[in-house]
């Protein structure tokens, strides 16, 4: 038998599935630090933050070249997330 692949998108493509259409207006999006943002990933590989924080809230801390550096609460605890533009939008 063939060994599967164990590449970073490997059993997580379905929860992508519909999520690939992305504008140029979501390349160029910016945001200011101290914005709250929602982390929606979308099918694109760039800047593309974990999954399991998937629909978190946070906020912007700084931005690293073309991406930014967003603080989510996971339960007890403060992470820092790094995600490109594309998967970010203002929470409202």
């Amino acid at each position: 038998m063939v060994k599967s692949s164990r590449g970073m998108l490997s059993r997580r493509t379905r929860k992508l599935k519909g999520k690939s259409i992305v504008s140029v207006a979501q390349y160029v999006r910016t945001f200011n630090i101290g914005d709250k943002v929602l982390i929606t990933p979308k099918a694109k590989r760039e800047g593309l933050p974990h999954l399991r924080y998937s629909n978190k809230h946070g906020i912007v801390v700084e931005q690293r070249g073309k991406s930014y550096v967003v603080e989510v609460d996971d339960y007890s605890k403060k992470k820092k997330v790094i995600a490109g533009s594309v998967h970010l939008r203002l929470a409202s």
